[in-house]
């Protein structure tokens, strides 16, 4: 395979564990030794230990203190591996986009919502879609009774689009959809969108997330076998590279891996591994990296713990600018930088005591800041019940705010950068992201890897060894396992969405749809889709023109599930 290099993984593990890179990264610096021999010991002696072997999450060992001698050079902002940011002036020179993840109910009320946000100073939209959505079924089919709308917005047609977008300016907008399965479908549906307004393709900027990889291995919202969904991801990428360069047709996404529960290292090295997954399959495609490489986009979790969070945006951004210079050759700079969007996260979110949540978000969001994200979501404190009500996304806005015009943290570049701690553990979760890249390679890649369960089976072990800490009261959660109160469900007021409602409201502007559309132009339009399909000819064009026909988003996914079925994972549980 041109521009790929077998192999590599494992020659990067041992240059940084031994080779000539490697030197200084190892072992126990002079002046440590000195200290701890002269005087740590001495004073523990005399005062006591209150603990020892502290490990982060991830199960990094750590030592009470770190030295010079412990400290690599990161380098500088804006210049390759990028390890202390993308861009040379970074939040100086522009701030990271607010981008509060939002959807629910009708397209109404998250019309409603997105202008509620963008006029308390959000500057990107984030589309939330609901089960029936995500795995492509229109709301009258009977697997969306009782979800419809529930945890995101129902779109089945054009027309549900243009409700959500009535009086926004898509040329102006950069928006993000959360959508995999049917990313392709809702691609057009925007693209069909912006064309009836007379807005030119090229001008749309945004995010599609299309990751359909972690889907298989932590989220599962996936339709098709594993390979027809990449051949639509390829698709995609080639429909946007030539027509939508402000596009990005993917956001390989961690965070669905790490609210599954995975450890950060896990996160960020699965994550890699997916994007490199990609990189490649553009290659196979005929394509030169640097042509679609520029528009892959990452989205991560912001952890709790802060630190470990800082290091593992930063080490995730050298591994991927090395990889793509000397693995596949990139030369474009763009291709070298990973861009990233952050949300904090989700599973550190409790019921009891859900203001706590107000605290945990900020040092989330703070984390993802100090780690140089472009964009960035903060959770409500009431998600752990619900979709945030108005005030409470408003309230987590407001963090990211105080974050950026308070507390200073944004002038200067990488403000942590230069710290032995951090540098030291930025170095660590490089390596252990090669380790993982390395056995991935050996196991036959990242397809194979979820055809054996691999990923499925290592994020369910860190999930079941973090309950383990919980319960022996090794990790701490305030509210939950330590400092715990008698209260519970009736100390907030949330959100509550009528399904039924929901799905009545749907179903009627779907019937309305289906009555005054013109039946032989649907037909037509998914017929020629089913065959692009067959002739493994680009499918983008004929989407276009079928949600343009206003063909539905079921129809058009059954097209695929006719022709290639479901899939099926395997089952991990007897292999753990």
């Amino acid at each position: 395979m041109p521009g790929i290099v077998a192999g590599y993984w494992g020659r990067k593990l041992g240059e940084l564990e031994g080779g000539e890179e490697g030197k200084g990264r190892r072992g126990e610096p002079p002046d440590y030794v000195r200290w701890r021999e002269e005087i740590l010991e001495p004073w523990e002696r005399a005062t006591g230990v209150r603990s020892r072997g502290a490990r982060t999450p991830s199960g990094v060992e750590l030592r009470e203190v770190y030295v010079p001698g412990d400290a690599g050079d990161p380098g500088m902002p804006g210049e390759y591996p990028y390890v202390r940011g993308v861009y040379p002036n970074m939040y100086r020179g522009r701030p990271w986009t607010m981008r509060m993840f939002s959807g629910y109910g009708t397209p109404e009320q998250t019309n409603r919502r997105l202008r509620y946000l963008v006029s308390h100073g959000e500057t990107g939209l984030s589309l939330a879609f609901d089960m029936p959505t995500l795995y492509g079924y229109d709301p009258d089919h009977e697997l969306a009774e009782g979800v419809v709308g529930v945890d995101g917005v129902s779109v089945s047609t054009l027309r549900d689009m243009e409700v959500i977008f009535r009086g926004i300016d898509v040329s102006r907008v950069s928006t993000s959809m959360t959508i995999n399965a049917p990313a392709q479908v809702l691609l057009a549906m925007y693209v069909a969108l912006a064309d009836s307004r007379g807005v030119p393709r090229a001008a749309l900027s945004g995010t599609t997330q299309t990751d359909m990889l972690k889907e298989f291995i932590a989220q599962k919202e996936f339709v098709y076998p594993p390979e027809v969904h990449m051949r639509l991801i390829r698709d995609m990428m080639e429909f946007c590279t030539r027509e939508m360069p402000k596009w990005n047709w993917i956001s390989v996404s961690g965070y669905h891996i790490r609210e599954a529960g995975a450890t950060a290292l896990q996160e960020a090295a699965f994550t890699l591994a997916d994007g490199f997954q990609y990189v490649e399959m553009g290659i196979e495609a005929g394509m030169d990296v640097d042509e679609f490489a520029p528009r892959i986009s990452f989205f991560f979790d912001s952890g709790i713990n802060l630190l470990e969070e800082v290091a593992k945006f930063r080490a995730a951004r050298r591994v991927w600018a090395t990889a793509m210079r000397e693995k596949y050759g990139a030369r474009d700079e763009r291709s070298l930088r990973l861009r990233f969007h952050a949300q904090t996260s989700g599973y550190t979110l409790t019921w009891q005591q859900p203001l706590v949540n107000i605290v945990r978000t900020a040092l989330e969001a703070l984390a993802a800041v100090l780690g140089g994200t472009q964009s960035l979501h903060t959770n409500a404190y009431d998600e752990a019940y619900a979709v945030p009500t108005a005030a409470a996304a408003k309230l987590a806005l407001r963090t990211q705010q105080v974050i950026m015009d308070e507390t200073g943290v944004a002038d200067a570049v990488d403000p942590l950068g230069g710290s032995y701690y951090v540098e030291w553990l930025t170095d660590r979760m490089e390596e252990g992201i090669y380790r993982y890249l390395d056995e991935i390679e050996r196991i036959g890649g990242v397809l194979e890897g979820i055809r054996k369960g691999y990923f499925q089976r290592e994020i369910a072990r860190s999930a079941y060894e973090r309950e383990l800490r919980l319960r022996r009261g090794e990790e701490v959660m305030v509210g939950v396992n330590r400092y715990r109160e008698p209260e519970g469900r009736g100390s907030i007021r949330f959100l509550r969405v009528d399904p039924s409602r929901t799905r009545e409201a749907q179903v009627r502007r779907l019937e309305e749809v289906r009555r005054n559309r013109d039946g032989r132009r649907v037909r037509e339009a998914l017929s020629r889709y089913r065959d692009a399909l067959e002739r493994d000819e680009n499918v983008m064009p004929h989407l276009i023109e079928a949600v343009k026909a206003h063909a539905t988003l079921q129809e058009i996914m059954d097209v695929g599930r006719e022709l290639y079925g479901r899939w099926r994972e395997p089952e991990i549980l007897r292999i753990l």
